[in-house]
């Protein structure tokens, strides 16, 4: 089989991939079980109760200190606006704020957010995800920032009072 010549006229004139870290905000309802560990959080803490977060199943790790990356919403339509107002960018990026945060830092914006004290509940990992448990994500953004993206991420305990602020003045259609 012969090699045959891309037509650069044949492609797409501009493709993106992303690959989204922990993308939270407003209107995730409609995602079920997939919605945020941020909305989960604020759904607890709404419900009266403090919010629970997995024992570590690594020694290593302590309890709440399992790390992912938290990206608000908003910054990632502000990353696809701004893909589509740079066509001569083409490629695979990752879209997060390149910062592994906490889910206890998760659980005490939540709390702050919400108006009550801080506090946290341990409860045991299930079975099945013991050993299989993701402990750290971070989205490396030196692709997107070499592409020439400078837009600045908000902080987790922004997007966090923003969130619990949406859902004050308007809960989760779908819900």
């Amino acid at each position: 089989m012969g090699m045959v010549a891309k037509d650069s006229t044949t492609g797409p004139p501009q493709w993106a991939g992303l690959k989204f870290f922990n993308v939270y905000g407003p209107n995730e309802a409609h995602k079920g079980p997939m919605v945020s560990v941020v909305k989960v959080k604020l759904d607890e803490v709404r419900g009266g109760q403090a919010p629970r977060l997995f024992r570590s199943d690594r020694p290593d790790i302590a309890d709440g200190e399992q790390r992912r990356d938290f990206v608000w919403v908003g910054d990632a339509v502000d990353v696809m606006l701004w893909l589509l107002d740079h066509p001569a960018v083409n490629g695979l990026y990752n879209l997060g704020t390149g910062t592994a945060r906490s889910y206890r830092a998760v659980a005490e914006a939540v709390c702050l957010a919400s108006g009550v004290a801080s506090s946290v509940e341990f409860i045991d990992m299930p079975a099945a995800l013991h050993g299989h448990y993701q402990s750290f994500t971070e989205a490396p953004m030196g692709r997107l920032r070499a592409a020439g993206y400078v837009g600045q991420f908000t902080r987790l305990e922004d997007g966090v009072e923003r969130y619990a602020t949406t859902l004050r003045a308007n809960p989760d259609p779908g819900a």
